[in-house]
């Protein structure tokens, strides 16, 4: 009976030490996003736009 118990309390020992072993991180790969740029001239052309309508319609009258 005593090994009986003592071969209790060894094996809850022994899956204790276990329990928190080491486990290798894992490695995440950086996400590589790509985005197309617009041209130069975009941010620029309906301002340019609108200075040219508002030019002609002032001198229009």
């Amino acid at each position: 009976m005593k090994k009986l118990a003592l071969a209790a309390a060894l094996s809850v020992v022994a899956t204790g030490a276990f329990a928190g072993g080491y486990v290798e991180p894992a490695v995440i790969e950086p996400v590589v996003i790509v985005e197309d740029t617009g041209s130069s001239a975009g941010g620029i052309l309906v301002p340019a736009i609108a200075v040219l309508l508002l030019v002609l319609a002032l001198h229009h009258t």
